[in-house]
């Protein structure tokens, strides 16, 4: 990884719930531009924006001219410990539409400059997004809905989330207003309410990736790994198909998982190599597509 030098400042803005969404800013410790581009990086479930080599690779945007916000979604269950999930009350009830509308949220904070750098000045005009998994479909969803986003990258986004519900979770909406599932990696049990599938099936016509991405003529890159044990690497494939930009591409990662080898906590002096093909292919894809 480059040692160019970067500066992160860490802060909150609010939700239209009114409750906090967290993120780190991270630009270039000296840059010769005036303004930077910036990019959103949104996190997949059960995930938050210090997870694993995270908070490395939006350093690392940031090392080549980016100036990069990682956000918490105001629902995903981390409290004021970053690397807890301390708050699953939140959880419980995190919907896709809350987390397009704390995208829309951020974007308004930079534009008003709530969001904003101490060294330079932002670029609230030329905004990219890179999600993974499930912060892969919400990017899809927010690239369509936020006419200031003009380039995507999604990682081993999931195409279309009501099509993920799985049977036993809609047998416990049904009957008893809430299902649970366990978080291997904490052994916590964290409960859905009925509301987050009932948002999902209400407003699929705007939330579900796989209709919003047929919105978008901005250059799109949809990377996956093929050895993806979560996310089918095709629900990037259908993504791509349906997407009708003239400047979009679909790429697999041979070897890599649904992290592309990151895992937390991550302490390695280096990426392991799907996750550095990963950056690589992200990196390129910005520098070739965002002015």
């Amino acid at each position: 990884m480059s040692q160019v030098p970067v500066h992160k400042q860490s802060g909150e803005i609010f939700s239209t719930e009114e409750l906090p969404i967290r993120y780190d800013l991270y630009v270039p410790a000296r840059s010769n531009r005036e303004q930077l581009p910036v990019v959103l990086f949104l996190h997949g479930f059960k995930g938050f924006k210090d997870w694993g080599p995270f908070p490395d690779a939006c350093e690392d945007l940031a090392r080549i001219g980016f100036a990069v916000v990682a956000l918490n979604f105001s629902r995903n269950g981390v409290g004021e410990n970053p690397l807890e999930f301390g708050r699953l009350d939140l959880f419980e009830k995190e919907t896709l539409s809350q987390d397009l509308e704390d995208v829309g949220s951020v974007i308004q904070a930079l534009k008003r400059r709530e969001i904003a750098s101490e060294r330079v000045r932002l670029d609230s005009e030329r905004i990219s997004v890179i999600g993974h998994s499930r912060g892969g479909h919400t990017a899809v969803a927010a690239a369509a809905e936020y006419s200031e986003i003009q380039c995507l990258v999604t990682w081993s986004a999931v195409a279309d989330y009501n099509a993920r519900w799985g049977e036993k979770m809609i047998r416990d909406w049904e009957k008893d207003g809430v299902t649970e599932i366990k978080n291997a990696r904490t052994g916590q049990v964290m409960k859905m309410d009925l509301v987050i599938y009932e948002d999902a099936q209400k407003n699929a016509d705007r939330l579900m990736a796989l209709n919003r991405v047929k919105e978008l003529y901005l250059p799109a890159l949809f990377l996956a790994g093929r050895e993806d044990e979560s996310v089918p690497w095709r629900d990037s494939e259908k993504l791509y198909k349906a997407c009708p930009s003239e400047i979009k591409e679909f790429r697999l990662i041979p070897s890599a998982g649904h992290t592309f080898g990151g895992a937390h906590p991550f302490e390695a002096e280096e990426y392991p190599e799907p996750f550095q093909e990963l950056m690589e292919q992200t990196e390129k894809w910005l520098q070739d597509n965002v002015p």
